[in-house]
């Protein structure tokens, strides 16, 4: 019976409440991590410096790599880089396999912010099994991943949000 009654409030809600309710959670869980990394001691690092820091990576990304990967121009991944530089998150060092270029790579802090980012993601989705129950969370991941197009988990939110 239950399942009856789930099925008729599914119907009862507006179509459009489903991507605002997704991206409510989304927003929910970035607004949670970032006040504990701020808590943690990285009070600068914003959502987009998260996004670029992980397109940046391990083995770092030039300008117009970091663009690329973050679907804006190269100027604008050109200034993130520069407000990371500023914080402390990324230096910009020369290319060995071409002097010409500049390679932008994560410092130390940079690299603690990425790993405390994923150990409150853990956190956060024990919290998220611990209100839904262990089962529902992973059947709604499971879900969301049927429905989310193939190659979707991109890093690109900035340039699809228009930034």
């Amino acid at each position: 019976m239950a399942d009856d009654t789930q099925r008729a409030r599914a119907q009862d809600r507006p179509g459009y409440e489903l991507p605002l309710l997704l991206f409510a959670g989304f927003r929910s869980l970035i607004d949670q991590l970032h006040t504990e990394l701020a808590r943690q001691g990285h009070p600068d690092v914003r959502p987009a410096y998260g996004f670029a820091m992980q397109a940046i990576g391990r083995d770092g990304a030039t300008a117009s790599e970091l663009g690329r990967r973050l679907g804006v121009s190269k100027q604008a991944a050109g200034k993130t880089a520069d407000r990371l530089e500023a914080l402390g998150y990324a230096v910009r060092a020369d290319d060995p396999a071409d002097a010409r270029r500049k390679v932008i790579r994560l410092t130390p802090r940079g690299m603690d912010s990425l790993a405390r980012s994923a150990a409150i993601f853990e956190e956060l989705r024990a919290q998220w099994a611990a209100a839904l129950g262990p089962e529902r969370l992973r059947d709604l991941e499971d879900d969301l991943s049927v429905m989310v197009p193939r190659g979707a988990l991109r890093l690109d939110a900035a340039g699809w949000f228009g930034a």
